[in-house]
């Protein structure tokens, strides 16, 4: 019975993150059959002297955990001009303390545990949908309680997650994982035709930036 809850609730938050663009639900130009990305107009500010790439996911996403070991290899060959960037989004409030998660490891300099999420939540079918739910799972890989409660409920940690979520507003985000390049370009597994080949679109579009 845990279990059958447990899907439904994944299945939820899953739901609202499946990856299915358009140029009109975009608002973008049209773009032709064949390409792969969707160029953003106008184009987002970016890290100045840096070719950003911001991964939009979130923990939940099953599809996210599929790319997320592609996209960690990927990120140890990238040049030392290009910044790749996580941002985890929240499509509504049952997502947030993920959303949270996110900042809280990086603020306490424990990104070690990031892919773990993804393996606690998709192969140990974990539930770590609420505030306490996730604090009982860090603790258990040796976080402080105290601290990781203090840094959760940050100014900072609260700053970031609404910064993330004016991002997937300005990048028009409607399912993840997506990928930004520069910017100025958008890509996913279903513009790109899969999980490789959404890095390997996002590796042709720092090319294509970086000649601009």
């Amino acid at each position: 019975m845990k279990v059958t809850m447990f899907s439904k609730v994944l299945l939820a938050l899953t739901s609202l993150m499946l990856v299915s663009f358009t140029s009109a639900s975009m608002a973008q130009s049209a773009a032709p059959a064949q390409t792969k990305y969707i160029e953003l107009s106008p184009a987002q500010p970016t890290e100045p002297g840096k070719i950003e790439v911001q991964e939009f996911f979130s923990y939940a996403c099953s599809h996210c955990a599929v790319i997320e070991p592609l996209l960690q290899k990927w990120m140890k060959t990238v040049p030392a001009d290009v910044v790749v960037k996580h941002v985890p989004v929240a499509f509504n409030a049952s997502m947030k303390p993920l959303q949270r998660l996110y900042f809280t490891l990086e603020a306490m300099n424990r990104l070690d545990l990031h892919m773990k999420v993804f393996e606690a939540i998709h192969e140990q079918k974990k539930r770590l949908f609420s505030k306490a739910e996730i604090t009982t799972w860090v603790v258990s890989q040796g976080v402080d309680r105290a601290k990781f409660e203090a840094a959760f409920e940050s100014f900072g940690v609260s700053s970031k997650a609404g910064r993330a979520d004016q991002l997937v507003t300005a990048y028009r985000v409607q399912g993840t994982p997506t990928m930004s390049v520069a910017g100025r370009f958008v890509t996913s597994p279903s513009e790109a035709g899969g999980y490789q080949e959404t890095i390997d679109v996002a590796n042709a579009l720092i090319t294509q930036a970086r000649g601009k």
